[in-house]
């Protein structure tokens, strides 16, 4: 008998073991499934609650920016007309002169001798011709008397005019003569602030080397282009307002520093024709510079407000992409999502603007990574003006 109580204990303690391992498993196993199964159900009966925005339509004015070229009113190459040594420079570089001041003075002896001899020649032209008047008036009255014959006389008449013909030669001379001593001295062909001098006093200057460049700058004129489709609306606004002066008043350049310059512009002409290649056409804009700010060849980029009229503005952070397509989540009537894919007129800030929506139309406006096609949701509307203010304080 002791022997069987030792067997039977033996055996005991061979499988106990096993028995507590499965024991333990099926308690394990069990608990999480009967603690999971209510909060599963409890999770399908409630829907999620989602941000929604109702979507309307608006009329904005979007800023559109194009980059330009700023050049002077007027910019203009100072070159020499004749050869000759710089022999004084009465100005600096940098600084402002007004219409005729002198800039420069070459060399001009050789030019004075050119005068002084054109000058005597002209004397000498008018002594002949003084003689050969003379000489005709004293024959007319030989030949009146009857003294000479008249052929004497259309003799003398023949010699005045060639002394005629030489004073005009001899004027002319003169003038040319003048001329070119003028071009010795180099004045200002209008107001503007004097370039870059090349060539210091001494410099020996050929006919039409670069002296230095006058511009003027109390305007300056940018010139951007846009394309046919955006010149059609803006002749379009042009004829049925008489005008463009809306649209000039809100014409802004931005500088290079992203500054906006404080003056606006105008917009006066537009280029004749538009590029094949490119399909674009040049606009002229004119800009006050009273503190002479920007200066000639200056970069930027001009700013208009471009009117869009019964557009949905749709916040960027409501969409996704997949490819080259951009989706929002819909919610109908059952607060069921829907995905939609539209396509944007354009991207401004963090909203597109779009079309394609109707009046009333519902888009999840966040958490759109909690949702799917299908989801059963519970909106929770949120005010337009929350959602649209940082698009009002840009604008």
């Amino acid at each position: 008998m002791n022997t069987e109580k030792t067997v039977g204990f033996s055996a005991w303690k061979t499988y106990y073991p096993l028995f507590a391992f499965f024991f333990v498993l099926t308690i394990v196993l069990g608990l999480p499934s009967c603690q999971s199964n209510p909060n599963k159900a409890k999770k399908n009966n409630q829907a999620l609650e989602i941000p929604v925005l109702e979507l309307l339509p608006r009329d904005v004015e979007v800023p559109q920016t194009y980059i330009c070229d700023i050049q002077a009113i007027q910019f203009v190459d100072i070159r020499s007309k004749v050869e000759g040594f710089v022999d004084q420079i009465f100005v600096d570089e940098g600084q402002f002169v007004k219409k005729g001041q002198k800039l420069f003075q070459l060399s001009s002896e050789e030019f004075n001798e050119l005068v002084n001899s054109a000058r005597a020649n002209l004397m000498r032209a008018k002594a002949e011709q003084q003689a050969a008047k003379v000489e005709m008036e004293r024959l007319q009255i030989l030949v009146d008397k009857k003294i000479i014959s008249p052929s004497e006389l259309e003799l003398a008449k023949s010699k005045k005019a060639v002394t005629d013909s030489q004073i005009v030669q001899a004027e002319s001379q003169l003038k040319a003569a003048m001329t070119g001593l003028s071009y010795t001295t180099v004045r200002a062909p209008f107001d503007g602030i004097v370039d870059r001098i090349p060539h210091k006093i001494g410099s020996l200057v050929t006919e039409n080397d670069l002296l230095t460049s006058i511009t003027d700058i109390s305007s300056v004129f940018a010139y951007y282009k846009v394309n046919e489709s955006e010149y059609l609306h803006f002749m379009r606004s042009k004829i049925e307002n008489g005008d463009a002066s809306e649209l000039n008043e809100q014409l802004t350049l931005i500088l290079s520093d992203g500054q906006e310059y404080p003056n606006k512009g105008i917009l006066e002409t537009t280029e004749g024709d538009i590029e094949s290649g490119t399909g674009s056409i040049g606009f002229r804009v004119r800009f006050p510079n009273p503190n002479q700010l920007i200066k000639h060849g200056a970069s930027g980029k001009i700013q208009m407000l471009s009117k869009m009229e019964h557009v949905f503005l749709i916040p960027q952070k409501s969409t996704f992409e997949i490819q080259d397509f951009t989706y929002v989540y819909m919610v109908d009537q059952n607060n069921t999502v829907k995905v939609r894919s539209f396509k944007p007129i354009q991207r401004y800030g963090n909203y597109y603007l779009a079309e394609g929506f109707m009046p009333g139309d519902k888009i999840v406006y966040e958490g759109i990574q909690q949702v799917q096609d299908g989801s059963q949701v519970e909106p929770k509307a949120i005010a337009a003006a929350d959602v649209y203010q940082d698009f009002i304080t840009i604008r």
